[in-house]
């Protein structure tokens, strides 16, 4: 069983809490209008206490009051203008800089969201508070909106220094590893066991199937199973329900969706099935760990590029993918099932292997790096690391890489001395370089030292 106990209830309700999020529209657009909302509220409510208490706090005039409510007002309203600003030079500089798929990451940014909710219930209140000035000056609302455009300009400055940072590929990096590292405990939750074989997508296959169903929707890519829903189809109809793609696959209509096995497939509900599954146009990262991986090289891929050349950046890539393998070296990844409270199989699916994530974290890399030492150095430390931690059974796919990296090298670098200092392995690409066990050990076709490969 790939989903464990404890992601179960996340992936059950997970169709459920992505439609409340399309609806809401996100935290850049619901945050702003719930703080509009809030500043009538509180626009009221300060007048309210202002007419019982009789505040003479400031000792502003009619005049006055406007003047400088108005001023406020137009200040705030800037201030929104330069935030909106930053976040499209964002979005401009991580989808050039970076990579496209980053773009949602900045406009989910919960500190952005917040910060331009601080600037709309400033100026919503500001304008409210101008439109009561009369005979008499609220001069609490007066004195309140002065401290909200102190606190505003002291956001502004927050929001130009956290936007710096955010931009920066490290912090871009460390965010979607986290992520995805969160995702993979989600769906691997069990630890690898040397004794257990991995286990087969219920060894079912597809010309045994009592019923096939097709997907009648527009295309798309599958983003999430609802497993709950799934099983409770499967659980009516007594039978087996196989899904055919994988989450991040892409379907097209008319392609298989559904295979049911066993006697009651016939009776099985088709629409609660396909209520089951859920198609978008982008991956996302909620139940697909494969896509974090995909985010990471493609920012180490555009990195690599000439029209870029920034190889730094893609040692902070790899930096990230060496630690997300280490930790998938340390899971049981079998095919996912799930079955029913007597024990029986009811959802069938497939998963990611160790192959799969192995040769996505190395191969585009390896072919991007190019004349760049500094990469295949990391990718050197970091395969050689890797074979030291992850299980015996899993070595062959870390060796093959490594086989693969010293061809690159090979066929690059000309001159001994230039290859030699292009297949050391170094965890800084540069500046880190110490002998490892496996120079030592490793076969010439693998890891081997770079004295001794120099001299071959």
């Amino acid at each position: 069983m790939a989903i464990g106990a404890a992601a179960t209830g996340a992936t059950m309700n997970w169709l459920g809490r992505m439609t409340r999020a399309l609806l809401s529209g996100g935290p850049l657009w619901n945050l702003p209008v719930v703080a509009m909302a809030g500043a009538i509220v509180a626009a009221r409510l300060v007048r309210w206490i202002d007419d019982r208490t009789r505040w003479t706090l400031l000792g502003f005039g009619v005049e006055g009051a406007r003047t400088v409510l108005g001023a406020l007002g137009g200040s705030l309203l800037t201030f929104i203008v330069f935030a909106f600003s930053i976040l499209l030079l964002s979005v401009q500089i991580a989808s050039g800089q970076l990579s496209p798929r980053v773009i949602n990451r900045v406009f989910e940014a919960r500190s952005t969201a917040l910060t331009i909710a601080a600037f709309v219930f400033s100026w919503v209140f500001s304008l409210a508070a101008v439109g009561r000035v009369e005979e008499r000056v609220p001069q609490l609302s007066v004195a309140l909106a002065l401290a909200l455009s102190i606190a505003s300009v002291a956001l502004f400055v927050f929001l130009v220094q956290s936007a710096s940072k955010a931009l920066r590929p490290v912090t871009i990096l460390t965010g979607i590893a986290n992520d995805t590292r969160a995702v993979i405990e989600a769906v691997y939750p069990e630890s690898f066991s040397e004794d257990r074989e991995p286990q087969t997508t219920h060894a079912l296959q597809a010309q045994q199937a009592a019923r096939t169903i097709r997907y009648p929707g527009r295309s798309g890519v599958v983003l999430a199973l609802d497993v709950d829903a799934i099983v409770r189809a499967a659980v009516s109809a007594d039978c087996v329900v196989e899904v055919v793609p994988m989450v991040g696959d892409f379907l097209a209509v008319g392609e298989d969706l559904f295979r049911l096995h066993g006697r009651g497939a016939s009776s099985a509900d088709e629409q609660a099935l396909l209520r089951g599954i859920a198609l978008g146009a982008e991956r996302t990262l909620d139940q697909d760990p494969t896509f974090g991986f995909r985010i990471i090289v493609d920012i180490a891929a555009k990195a690599l590029s000439p029209a870029i050349n920034d190889p730094t950046t893609a040692v902070l890539a790899i930096d990230q993918l060496h630690h997300l393998l280490q930790l998938l070296g340390q899971k049981q990844l079998d095919s996912g099932q799930f079955r029913d409270a007597a024990g029986q199989v009811r959802l069938a699916y497939r998963t990611p292997d160790w192959q799969d994530f192995v040769t996505l974290a190395g191969t585009e890399i390896r072919l991007y790096a190019g004349l760049s030492p500094q990469v295949t150095r990391r990718l050197q430390a970091m395969f050689e690391r890797l074979l030291l931690a992850v299980p015996r059974r899993r070595s062959a796919e870390i060796s093959e890489q490594i086989s693969l990296l010293r061809g690159a090298v090979d066929r690059t670098f000309i001159d001994p001395r230039e290859r030699a200092i292009a297949s050391a392995a170094d965890l800084q690409g540069f500046g880190s370089r110490t002998p490892s066990k496996t120079e030592a050990e490793v076969p010439a076709g693998g890891a081997g030292s770079a004295a001794t490969r120099a001299r071959g």
